[in-house]
């Protein structure tokens, strides 16, 4: 049976627990639906749910079992990539399938797939072997401009043939099936030959691949082929700062041929990003409490050197590279994937799991219903994703994880504020008060154990409005080596101005003291900021691109 709780019975109950502070003056919260998770192994529940949907692409690749009828295209999902016999043209649309291409670059027995090597391979074989995966996947049907209809609405290529460090490249130098003329280059050259040529092979592949195929309508992706890479164990390594600011952190199968910004042949033919947010512990290990904060820094991360939409990769098991494999992820971890990622900036989500291993273990799939559940919760507020809204973060995800904090993150729209928080650091039934502030609001809330927290406060008008600057232009805009800002009038002594990245990392700071400044941008990334000025308690932030 399925019941939807008015907010005043929600704040009661949760009062009556101490889930929620009485005084709160939240508008409403998330409707928990009580469902009995789950009992028989291998199923999924789909009709305990409400129907719904997303105003963001929502990709679901997991098990679908008995389901022949497009389930989770009624359940908050956008795509499908396991379609079954019949669904497609009545549950299922073609422009609602997802399709992953894992065999892009092997199959083949070239020096690309057994050494990760972009020399001495066979191109013409690649490009027949991509050719009949086109033909396949369209039935051979072609436009009138000679290109197969390709027959989805999104395409992801699984690659994974790279060396992503210098010492693995290195490595090659030995092998002596690389080219004598390679191996005899200083360590130097040859890393940067290597880097090269294997960017011009992965943009080979995607540039046949969009010669051969219609993909006009295709959103088009490449899995973990982001500016940042999957570093679960070395994210507070290094500071927010450095993440965002320093071109060694950026994977060099994104930069342009100078090493000096993202960009290149094979990052500009990516319509999406898709970094890899799995997972690899378990509670009560340690470094599992770490799920959270590493998941919203795989976002956060890589929006800080792209303005592409990011759709995090996400799993509901445990990587197979682990001890824990092939459990899936505690209930509480499934929902919070759902639901925390868009408040970091993600544009999306891509729903993973290996093809047939539902089928290979016997196994209670209560984490999907979980994960489906955060998905109906956070669909209870999907206006607040619509339009013009401001994310709220506080602190960045990786000074989250270094600290051990809770995760706390907000949407602001129209007067409102949706507030999504949980500490996964917590212990079961452990009570933790957080400070929620937007600008001059701020409310406590109080969470227990490892919950997840979702709930809408109105703000009041007042707070909203940012006392203004007049007349203050802004130009170029786009730069590439200098923002010059000019004001109408002499501005005040205390006038200051700050440049910020869109996750808000300040990344340059100047005080005014003419009518007329200039800070330089030449040596920041291509990229979207925010510059703000401020006077006493009179500010304006303006949205500035800095482009190559």
């Amino acid at each position: 049976m399925r019941l939807r709780y008015s907010f005043w019975f929600i704040l009661s109950i949760g009062w009556l627990n101490g889930l929620i502070p009485f005084a709160a003056a939240q508008s409403r919260c998330a409707d928990r639906l009580n469902f009995t998770p789950v009992s028989q192994s291998n199923l999924i529940e789909w009709n305990k749910f409400p129907e719904f949907t997303l105003p963001f692409p929502v990709i679901y690749g997991g098990p679908r079992l008995n389901d022949r009828q497009g389930a989770p295209l009624r359940h908050g999902f956008s795509h499908i990539v396991h379609v079954q016999d019949g669904e497609f043209g009545t549950s299922v649309q073609l422009r609602q399938w997802a399709l992953e291409y894992a065999g892009f670059a092997t199959g083949l027995n070239q020096p690309w797939e057994t050494i990760e090597s972009p020399w001495n391979n066979d191109i013409n074989a690649y490009r027949a072997k991509w050719d009949r995966y086109l033909s396949d996947v369209s039935g051979g049907q072609k436009d009138a401009n000679g290109r197969y209809r390709f027959p989805a609405g999104r395409f992801n290529l699984d690659i994974e043939r790279i060396s992503e460090t210098d010492a693995r490249i290195l490595r090659l130098k030995q092998d002596p099936t690389v080219p004598a003329t390679y191996r005899q280059l200083p360590d130097a050259e040859f890393i940067a030959r290597y880097k090269k040529d294997i960017r011009n092979l992965y943009a080979e592949g995607m540039r046949y691949v969009r010669e051969r195929a219609d993909l006009s309508n295709v959103v088009v992706s490449s899995y973990a082929d982001t500016p940042i890479l999957n570093t679960y164990l070395n994210v507070i390594g290094n500071t927010w700062a450095d993440w965002t600011t320093n071109l060694n952190r950026v994977n060099y199968l994104v930069k342009d041929s100078t090493e000096r910004m993202v960009g290149g042949p094979y990052y500009n033919q990516l319509d999406a990003l898709s970094p890899s947010a799995y997972y690899f512990y378990d509670y009560p290990n340690p470094l599992a409490r770490d799920y959270l904060p590493y998941l919203l820094f795989q976002v956060e991360a890589n929006r800080a050197w792209s303005n592409k939409p990011v759709v995090p990769y996400v799993w509901l098991r445990y990587h197979n590279t682990t001890d824990f494999y092939p459990n899936l992820i505690q209930p509480f971890m499934a929902e919070a994937t759902a639901i925390f990622p868009f408040f970091s900036g993600a544009k999306g989500l891509w729903l993973w799991d290996e093809p047939g291993v539902a089928g290979r273990f016997t196994q209670n799939l209560n984490a999907y219903e979980q994960f489906i559940h955060g998905l109906y919760r956070l669909s209870r507020f999907a206006d607040m994703f619509q339009g013009n809204y401001e994310l709220v973060i506080e602190t960045p995800a990786r000074d989250l994880m270094d600290k051990q904090l809770p995760v706390w993150r907000g949407v602001v729209k129209d007067q409102k504020i949706l507030i999504a928080a949980q500490n996964s650091y917590a212990a079961d039934g452990q009570k933790t008060s957080v400070t929620v502030r937007y600008k001059s609001w701020q409310q406590t809330i109080e969470l227990t154990g490892r919950e997840v927290y979702l709930c809408q406060f109105d703000i009041p008008t007042v707070t909203a409005v940012e006392p203004t600057l007049p007349q203050v232009q802004v130009l170029p805009n786009p730069a590439q080596t200098e923002l010059s800002v000019s004001f109408a009038h002499p501005p005040t002594p205390a006038t200051e101005m700050t440049l910020h990245t869109m996750t808000g990392q300040l990344v340059l700071q100047k005080p005014v003291s003419s009518v007329r400044e200039s800070l330089n941008v030449a040596n920041l990334p291509a990229g979207v900021y925010l510059l703000r000025i401020q006077s006493g308690t009179k500010s304006q932030t303006r949205r500035v691109v800095i482009a190559r």
